[in-house]
């Protein structure tokens, strides 16, 4: 029987045998039961038969990390061992408490080597640090002009740029124009023109006075000679 709420709509009560019991849901498809869910097939070997104690940052495959066949050999003094079985090859490298680590994997069979990696490590980042060491830094220094800047000021200007390069750094000179200035530009490559000649013993030119929209810039950079006659 179906009763009238005042708002007009008509509730039925539910027909069929499972009136009253709401705990039965069907969760079968419109076509047959829904399917269950399959994992993927995991596109990497099984969890222990990887070598976890390589740092992420190498770009070299150790030990079990070395999955091909057959490598091409080098002992720990540098002697050529030859073709041998690539598990042979950890054999070797696991009698002497040491680490199998591939130097060329593009050869045909890859070229490994009998090591201490953590001793190759140790090395490799003592080079790296000592060639930053002589690693030459070489600075641009902007030294900032106008037009109109006083005989003075463009003087002291001057002193600090030949300091600059005598300290190995390249200065950049920039000469700023506004609003009507760009007109006439002449005060500007004049400035450029004396400051060159007052650097030229210490100086090499290495972009000459150009203009880029309102700024008039050049580059000089340390002389070379002037460092072997000091």
């Amino acid at each position: 029987m179906a009763f009238k709420t005042p708002g007009q709509i008509i509730i039925a009560p539910a027909t069929g045998s499972n009136t009253g019991n709401t705990s039965n849901t069907n969760t079968s498809g419109p076509t047959g039961p829904k399917p269950t869910f399959q994992p993927r097939p995991r596109p990497f070997p099984p969890r222990g038969d990887r070598n976890f104690n390589r740092d992420d940052k190498d770009d070299v495959r150790l030990n079990e990390r070395i999955r091909v066949p057959n490598v091409r050999l080098i002992d720990e003094n540098g002697a050529q061992v030859g073709i041998v079985p690539t598990q042979q090859a950890l054999q070797m490298a696991r009698e002497r408490n040491l680490d199998l680590m591939e130097v060329a994997a593009g050869a045909n069979p890859p070229v490994c080597k009998i090591c201490d990696f953590g001793k190759f490590k140790y090395e490799k980042k003592k080079k790296e640090a000592q060639a930053r060491k002589n690693q030459v830094v070489v600075k641009v220094k902007e030294v900032q002009l106008r037009p109109n800047t006083e005989e003075h000021d463009l003087a002291y200007k001057i002193k600090n740029s030949q300091e600059f390069l005598e300290e190995g750094d390249k200065v950049k000179f920039t000469v700023q124009f506004r609003g009507r200035e760009i007109a006439h530009t002449e005060p500007g490559f004049k400035m450029c023109q004396h400051i060159l000649e007052e650097l030229k013993e210490i100086a090499i030119v290495e972009l000459g006075p150009k203009l880029e929209g309102k700024k008039l810039m050049m580059i000089v950079g340390p002389n070379p000679q002037a460092k072997k006659k000091a």
